[in-house]
């Protein structure tokens, strides 16, 4: 296969990342027979044409850094997916439970979801969140303080840290901003993702909330290592691939 020409290979290139979102320039050079140094130049020229992002080791589909976008902005993308993982969360809440919802819209879906059984004790940051709770008589809801971002309608900071430092919860429900096999769990802003290292330390399982279109990208702040997440819900639109490489890495993918 060595001897097919450059627009052979650009071809190929293509038809490849939009079956699968992404490749690796080790697959390539196996699969088109051409040394690494040939592929990074293909995967610079098509990036140049702007035909994909090139990533650490690859290229994507899809452009892997995430933005913020507002909240009432994020709320109306992939509504119906957001919509049944906030159901399939949801389920997981024990009768007389303790558990933290952390900020997104996607945890804002599960908040609309929860029908308590027995009393249920809610620690969250995010107002969106503790409003919807508030229908709930049976729902103690305790609501941490700090610094509101307006983008997010969520507390960060030293005061809401602190606070969770005397907490101990079942679980955390955590909403991301990027999943990314390499760096892990991503958020757009730093401050929030300090926050959410403090919200795992105060529970003793981290659910992630995450629809497929999360997958493969990066925020700026580093939340924590996949290998520190016990469970993922998301839609049917993961790849395959990467449903394996999660659970080789011990973490529990729930497709729903």
């Amino acid at each position: 296969m060595s001897m097919i020409n450059i627009a052979e290979r650009h071809k190929y290139i293509l038809g490849k990342l939009h079956e699968t979102g992404a490749v690796t320039v080790l697959d390539l050079c196996k699969e088109l027979d051409v040394s690494a140094v040939t592929i990074r130049k293909d995967l610079k020229l098509l990036e140049d044409k702007s035909l994909l992002f090139r990533s650490h080791g690859g290229a994507t589909i899809d452009n892997p850094y995430t933005n913020d976008k507002p909240v009432n902005e994020k709320e109306s993308i992939r509504r119906e997916e957001k919509i049944t993982i906030g159901q399939a969360a949801a389920a997981l809440i024990d009768r007389n439970d303790a558990v933290i919802i952390a900020s997104g819209t996607t945890v804002q879906a599960l908040a609309r979801s929860i029908h308590p059984k027995g009393q249920l004790t809610v620690i969250t940051g995010a107002l969106n969140v503790s409003l919807e709770l508030l229908r709930h008589p049976e729902i103690e809801v305790i609501q941490l303080g700090g610094h509101l971002r307006n983008s997010s309608t969520s507390v960060t900071g030293p005061y809401a840290e602190r606070v969770l430092a005397d907490f101990s919860c079942s679980k955390l429900f955590l909403g991301v901003d990027g999943i990314d096999l390499e760096f892990g769990c991503t958020t757009t802003n730093i401050l929030e993702a300090h926050l959410n290292q403090k919200m795992m330390a105060a529970a003793q399982k981290t659910i992630v909330l995450a629809d497929s279109s999360k997958f493969g990208k990066r925020g700026f702040g580093r939340i924590c290592g996949l290998e520190e997440v016990d469970e993922i819900i998301t839609d049917k639109g993961v790849a395959d691939h990467l449903v394996a490489k999660l659970e080789e890495m011990g973490v529990k993918v729930t497709i729903v």
